[in-house]
């Protein structure tokens, strides 16, 4: 009730607790497994440092992922000693968070599985992080090649590998009147099939002698480039069948796939090949489509996997190619490469290397200083260790008089 004092009322109010909402931020791995057998390990040996038997595709956690088998050992400096096994993202995906374990299991029956596992470690490390399509985590040095080919994990010429991955992912929960799961996007997957289907398409690509039917808003949409060709004041006079020169067709294939689902086929569908020489290939005349159709996406992708595949006989042609079309991270990779000792004079020998120095004269000299800066850094090691003074001591470090 109001008190009157003076003309002026005074009103007492109660006060009352603030409203406190809660949420919960919930972090769990998605699990899965993938059991993958390798028949005919002895005739896989000799196949080549860096080569690898592939296992089939496997999801877990909403990415697809792959099992690589290195019977000769994935670097070169280990001399065939051991073999390699890792797990690698296979789909598209940035910073995918995951557990690993891999496990070569005992044929015996006795249950002695040796077990490299990242799962135990999580604790201290955290999960590993795998930046892109290609990514890998494992071990080059996974079994000594002598001690496995006299063990129980290998029987009647047959290896057994078990993976384990658990992706990590998190969501943070309120309070919920209702709970709807809502599929992940499949916008892709309708594109590609549309393009599979060739309905509505409304130009022709000719490309090497095969014809690629197309829908010109969606080129356009996505490639400014087609944008400019298919529908800007300067487009072509003929847009129902375009020319396309100096390109592969199986390279226009995969820029289409793409164009309409923001991805590539994997790199053995596209070649026709399980070599290393021939993903990096591909991968080469991608990048350099994707930098003449204004494809960044493409051109990083392609820059990223080139990154991981240098290598003596085709570093000096991707060399060439990061000079040509700006890619300067590529770029730095290759002449680091190439300028180290152990690889130079090999490099020098392939036919790559010609091109390089009739194609891009100019990134001889860069190399040349690369190599001159290798040659400064190991003399400078090499004076300290032998040349340098003892501060009165003798070569061996001990102290000694001085003559007068």
């Amino acid at each position: 009730m109001g008190i009157v004092s003076g003309g002026a009322t005074a009103t007492t109010m109660s006060s009352s607790s603030p409203s406190v909402t809660t949420s919960t931020s919930v972090i769990e791995t998605v699990n899965g497994a993938h059991q993958f057998k390798i028949t005919g390990y002895n005739l896989s040996k000799g196949i080549g440092v860096g080569k690898y038997i592939a296992s089939e595709m496997f999801t877990v956690g909403g990415y697809e992922w792959a099992i690589y088998f290195y019977p000769d050992g994935k670097s070169a400096e280990d001399n065939g000693g051991y073999v390699s096994l890792f797990i690698a993202l296979a789909s598209e995906g940035t910073d995918v968070r995951a557990l690993f374990e891999l496990t070569l299991m005992d044929q015996s029956g006795k249950e002695r599985h040796k077990v490299h596992s990242h799962f135990g470690r999580a604790l201290e490390s955290g999960p590993y992080t795998l930046k892109y399509r290609g990514s890998m985590w494992g071990y080059k040095r996974f079994f000594k090649r002598t001690l496995l080919e006299t063990s129980d994990y290998l029987k009647d010429d047959c290896l057994s590998v078990h993976c384990s991955v658990g992706v990590v992912k998190s969501q943070t929960e309120g309070p919920k009147v209702y709970s709807i799961e809502v599929p992940p996007s499949n916008i892709s997957e309708h594109f590609g099939k549309l393009l599979e289907s060739g309905k509505g398409t409304d130009v022709n690509f000719e490309v090497d002698g095969e014809i690629f039917p197309a829908h010109k808003l969606i080129l356009a949409a996505r490639s400014p480039v087609f944008r400019a060709q298919l529908f800007g004041p300067m487009k072509d006079k003929n847009t129902e069948l375009v020319k396309v020169d100096d390109m592969d067709a199986s390279v226009f294939k995969a820029l289409l796939h793409f164009i309409y689902c923001d991805s590539l086929p994997g790199m053995q569908e596209l070649t026709g090949s399980s070599s290393k020489w021939a993903s990096t290939l591909m991968s080469q005349h991608l990048l350099a489509a994707g930098d003449r159709y204004g494809l960044e996406r493409l051109r990083l992708l392609c820059e990223a996997k080139l990154c991981e595949d240098v290598a003596i006989n085709t570093v000096a042609n991707t060399l060439a190619l990061a000079e040509q079309h700006h890619c300067f991270h590529l770029k730095a990779v290759c002449l680091k490469y190439v300028a180290s000792p152990e690889n130079l004079r090999a490099v020098m020998q392939t036919e790559g290397f010609e091109y390089l120095k009739v194609s891009c004269p100019s990134v001889l000299t860069e190399l040349l200083e690369h190599v001159a800066d290798i040659g400064k850094r190991s003399a400078f090691v090499r004076w300290n260790k032998n040349d340098a003074i003892h501060d009165g001591g003798d070569s061996n470090g001990r102290r000694v008089k001085p003559r007068i």
